[in-house]
């Protein structure tokens, strides 16, 4: 994916392994159970089905989302935009570059696990045709809360 912008000098492209400093502060705010810059940047130098892109806003990145690519399905792995920048259309334009990048890598169908109280992610997904197929009980070590199992069946 080369790098588009997204109007209201957002900027959407491949986070880098020099991302990750900026990243982190995205998914400390986002998540009670962050993952590590260890394993962002396994994610982004070593996991050959890995793509992560990150959104910029005056140079500064408020987002990202990343995905693993398993033959011709993509499964999301996390999308987070720091809680200030949040309900502003950022997410949107996120996930639909997202989207866009499976489709250039080869995915005819993409996956996500998504927090059955997060009501906000849920209706973003399904207006993108996500629809949802099950639930993982108690899949968030962090508050053992279920998770919806969504799913776009052609890209």
């Amino acid at each position: 994916m080369e790098t588009m912008s997204a109007g209201d000098d957002i900027i959407i492209r491949k986070m880098t392994a020099e991302d990750i400093d900026q990243v982190m502060v995205v998914e400390n705010d986002a998540f009670t159970s962050p993952w590590s810059q260890d394993t962002f940047k396994a994610e982004v130098t070593d996991n050959e089905l890995a793509c992560y892109l990150v959104v910029e806003q005056q140079q500064q990145i408020i987002g990202y989302a990343g995905m693993w690519l398993i033959l011709d399905e993509a499964h999301v792995t996390n999308i987070a935009i720091l809680s200030c920048c949040r309900r502003s259309g950022i997410g949107d334009k996120l996930l639909a570059a997202l989207i866009q990048a499976a489709k250039e890598n080869g995915a005819e169908s993409m996956t996500l696990e998504v927090r059955a109280a997060n009501i906000a992610a849920q209706q973003l997904y399904l207006k993108y045709g996500f629809q949802p197929y099950g639930i993982r009980p108690q899949y968030y070590s962090d508050t053992k809360e279920d998770a919806i199992i969504m799913w776009l069946n052609e890209l």
